[in-house]
């Protein structure tokens, strides 16, 4: 058998492979089931001004992507999100909640919702750092 590494940088293999991993951890978590879970906030033209996405996985929701627009933070917005997000959460049976942000971003915020940090990556991605956060629901 001739096998061959090629490059591919695509979002699609990036994808197919993603789908090959989950295919597998299934022969090990046969009866959970992720389901996605998204909250968004747009004007009346259907301009997206906040957004949260991230998905339900056994005991867990992990938190992808919190964002709000400029011109509306500091309004509790994000909060907003954050709170329904956790609530469905809990209705899909979630104990806990997993997220990462980085130096720059919202760690104050979360530790303010009651997150800790678990996990520090240092030297991310060159000089700053990269925060990995739960909190019991």
């Amino acid at each position: 058998m001739n096998l061959m590494i090629i490059d591919d940088e695509s979002a699609e293999f990036a994808d197919a492979v993603k789908q090959k991993i989950i295919e597998f951890n299934q022969l090990h978590w046969q009866t959970l089931k992720r389901q996605n879970l998204g909250l968004k906030l747009q004007d009346e033209d259907g301009n997206l001004l906040a957004g949260l996405s991230g998905e339900t996985f056994g005991n867990w929701l992990l938190i992808d992507y919190l964002w709000v627009d400029a011109a509306l933070r500091q309004q509790n917005i994000g909060s907003r999100l954050l709170l329904e997000a956790e609530s469905k959460a809990k209705q899909r049976g979630c104990q806990f909640v997993l997220l990462d942000t980085l130096d720059f971003q919202a760690k104050p915020f979360y530790e303010r919702h009651g997150y800790r940090v678990q996990w520090v990556q240092q030297a991310y991605p060159e000089t700053g750092s990269k925060f990995f956060m739960v909190k019991v629901l």
